[in-house]
């Protein structure tokens, strides 16, 4: 496929996820553009460039100068801030984006940034407006953070992808373009192109290394030593995308040999060497050459991750930013580099697993932290290959593996006709992340402040649960459990589709996912068993006298979120656990009528707390 292809098919999805609103009754809103927006934001996230974002355009003036972002990522603690800017061409043919016009675009969200930090941008934005909550984020949280990107992303194509940096109030931000060229490259499954580094550019020098080569295998060998500051560096450029394949959070200085780390970075930077470990990485290219005295010496590496040492990479780089006593010009961090070798992508990213799976690490590495290769993943994307909906034409699709449905689309989609049919018989409406199901399963689980402290902390829980009480699902998954499941997804999206009509925003003006879910887990409370499920899914809708009782409880939930914290904004409301407390005590009307999806016997009994 051709990058022209690419963008032609891109178009076709956002045409295609638009018709489906205008059907749902919620209309191209809010434009083609931020639509455009959600699909890039939506990638971005699943290649783990960034953690879930959130789209939320706003645009004005200060001056004659033009603020605007089209959306934002936050990371979980709060110390690294994403902002997105569009340039929308929305045209059939793909364009080519000047650099000069891609930096004006991020100037427009460097300057929202500046004024943001500032302190004085709040007259400007509507009180109800929800970048309320972001400039508010920016103004308190500002000293902690200290990684900040500004993305323009658009549907041209750029010269550059990296700009220069701009300064903020102290604090550098970097600049890049999210281009059709780039998202082609991570469709095609070469994100990790991304992750380079030249030691000559960086630190003026070819690492020192043992190299060794083997005809014979699927890999080369080197060993090396890097320093300590260029480890904060890489982690400050690329952040949790570098350690994509540890698949693991920072754990913390308060675990014992991450202290042991600290301790010695700040008392005894020399011994670093000696004492710690070492990382383990794999790359799909490095180059060498002589150093200075003759010796061999690494100079590049080009798809490097770090598969093990994940710990130690993080603990550098968070105790240097918040000790800052500590002094990484002395570090020196062991290092073992894997050399892909080959083209065969599953046998590859197999590898790359196992190495991390088996490599010696200084806290173990549990099955836990390759998710996506966990039984419960693997299983659940098999039922949804094997089992269709009840037309016997369609199925659901389950992405245990981030940009597989688009992969699909590129291997078996090779002509337009071949391309359309799988879209018909897989609709991109019916794919489902591994951040998707983890919302959907626990809102129904009565977790509903869990779900809104967004995707991938929930999911983090939602894998904790699984390991505490591995009876919340069955073992192994069967096909009735898949079907449950769908149904809980078709209920949750019947309820957020309702609510984001246009008509419906007059009543939900804000919220609307976090309603839903706060819906559900009222559903679940309320009516549990009681509801039939195969019937969902046998219709692949819910009945009209259904959709009617969910319209009803949500108004309720609404207003149960506008009398807890009037005037606060939802998606913070809905994080605190009081909240589901006060929502479940809550007056529910009963059901009116007959509700097909209501087993017989519970009419009559569902009266409210």
């Amino acid at each position: 496929m051709s990058l022209e292809e690419f963008h032609r098919n891109f178009r076709s999805d956002l045409q295609t996820i638009i018709a489906e609103r205008v059907e749902a009754g919620e209309g191209p809103f809010p434009s083609d553009e931020l639509v455009f927006a959600e699909m890039v934001m939506e990638h971005v996230a699943e290649t783990g460039i960034c953690e879930a974002p959130t789209v939320c355009h706003w645009s004005g003036k200060v001056g004659n100068a033009k603020l605007r972002i089209t959306g934002y990522a936050l990371s979980s603690d709060e110390t690294a801030l994403d902002l997105f800017v569009t340039h929308y061409f929305g045209t059939e043919e793909l364009n080519d984006l000047r650099d000069s016009d891609a930096t004006a675009t991020a100037s427009e969200g460097v300057r929202f940034l500046f004024r943001a930090a500032s302190g004085n941008l709040d007259a400007k934005i509507d009180p109800t407006h929800p970048v309320r909550d972001l400039v508010a984020t920016i103004r308190s949280r500002w000293g902690e953070i200290d990684r900040i990107r500004v993305f323009v992303i658009t549907d041209g194509k750029t010269k550059t992808k990296r700009f220069s940096n701009k300064e903020v109030h102290q604090k550098m931000v970097a600049v890049e373009a999210m281009d059709m060229e780039r998202l082609f490259r991570h469709t095609e499954g070469k994100p990790r192109d991304e992750l380079a580094v030249s030691f000559v550019q960086s630190i003026g020098r070819a690492l020192p290394c043992v190299h060794v080569p083997d005809p014979d295998a699927d890999y080369e060998y080197a060993l090396t030593a890097i320093p300590g500051q260029l480890i904060r560096d890489l982690y400050l450029r690329y952040g949790t995308t570098l350690l994509e394949a540890n698949i693991r959070t920072f754990l913390g200085n308060k675990r014992a040999v991450n202290k042991g780390i600290v301790e010695t970075l700040r008392k005894e930077p020399e011994h670093f060497l000696a004492f710690n470990n070492g990382l383990v990485l794999v790359c799909d290219e490095a180059a060498f050459e002589r150093t200075e005295d003759g010796n061999l010496g690494l100079s590049f590496l080009k798809g490097l991750q770090i598969v093990n040492g994940g710990q130690t990479t993080s603990t550098i780089y968070f105790s240097s930013r918040d000790d800052r006593t500590i002094d990484l010009s002395h570090v020196m961090v062991p290092a073992k580099i894997i050399i892909l070798k080959g083209s065969q992508d599953e046998a590859r990213e197999r590898l790359i697993s196992n190495v991390s799976r088996y490599a010696n690490s200084q806290n173990a590495v549990k099955m836990s932290d390759l998710s996506a290769n966990r039984p419960f993943h693997r299983e659940l994307e098999k039922l949804a290959n094997d089992t269709w909906c009840p037309d016997g034409a369609t199925r659901w699709f389950y992405e245990r593996a981030a940009g597989a449905y688009n992969v699909m689309l590129l291997r078996e989609g090779t002509t337009p006709a071949k391309r359309r049919n799988l879209k018909e018989m897989v609709p991109p409406k019916r794919k489902l992340t591994k951040n998707d199901i983890a919302k959907y399963h626990e809102a129904w689980r009565g977790k509903p402040n869990q779900v809104a402290m967004a995707g991938e902390k929930n999911f983090a829980a939602f894998m904790a649960a699984l390991d505490d009480n591995p009876s919340i699902v069955p073992s192994p998954l069967d096909a009735r459990w898949y079907r449950a499941m769908i149904a809980k997804v078709i209920l949750f999206k019947a309820i957020e589709s309702m609510i984001k009509t246009k008509e419906a925003k007059e009543v939900f003006r804000q919220g609307w996912v976090n309603i839903a879910t706060y819906v559900v887990s009222v559903v679940a409370d309320r009516l549990g068993d009681r509801l039939d499920l195969e019937q969902i899914w046998m219709r692949q809708g819910i009945s009209g006298g259904l959709r009617d009782l969910l319209w009803d409880w949500a108004v309720i939930v609404n207003a149960e979120f506008n009398r807890i914290a009037p005037g606060q904004q939802i998606s913070e409301v809905a994080k605190r656990a009081d909240t589901w407390v006060k929502v479940r005590s809550a007056q529910f009307p009963t059901a009116q009528g007959s509700i097909q999806e209501l087993r017989a016997a519970t009419h009559a009994e569902h009266s409210t707390g």
